[in-house]
């Protein structure tokens, strides 16, 4: 069996993250990792102990959910309560990060952001990447099927 990339490992991490995701609009995972190490994980839900989409539905304003957390921002948020430093690191995301999350992302010092699908990528966030020298890159996850069954021979 051959061994998936870094870049696939990582995403597909995120993609399971997704998994946990208390909102119905859209399902969004990410991965912080730096020295080809996780470093934090997060998807986008409501506050701790707090009302989730899923069981009350959004609270739209503005076309916008605004119940939850974005995955980005509780992956950071993540590292800031338990003081793992994210400078240098990398984020792998399902969607492209929103204008929001691209500032966070960039004031955390992440040099790199890889992104799965596009999603409503906003022109400025494009810019402020460019202007901080984040390198974004599109990373698809491949989808694979594990046999568990030959894993062991």
């Amino acid at each position: 069996m051959e061994r998936i990339s870094w870049d696939q490992y990582f995403m597909a991490q995120s993609h399971l993250l997704a998994l946990r995701s208390t909102c119905s609009r859209l399902m969004v995972g990410a991965t912080i990792v730096r020295d080809k190490r996780i470093i934090a994980g997060g998807y986008n839900g409501s506050i701790a102990g707090g009302d989730h989409c899923i069981d009350k539905g959004c609270y739209v304003i503005d076309n916008h959910c605004v119940r939850t957390i974005h995955a980005e921002m509780n992956a950071l948020l993540q590292c800031a309560k338990f003081g793992v430093p994210t400078a240098d690191a990398e984020i792998y995301v399902t969607h492209f990060p929103c204008l929001q999350c691209c500032k966070s992302i960039i004031q955390a010092g992440i040099k790199t952001v890889y992104y799965a699908e596009d999603y409503k990528n906003h022109p400025y966030a494009i810019e402020l990447f460019q202007q901080a020298k984040v390198h974004v890159e599109k990373v698809e996850l491949k989808e694979q099927s594990i046999d568990f069954s030959t894993l062991n021979q």
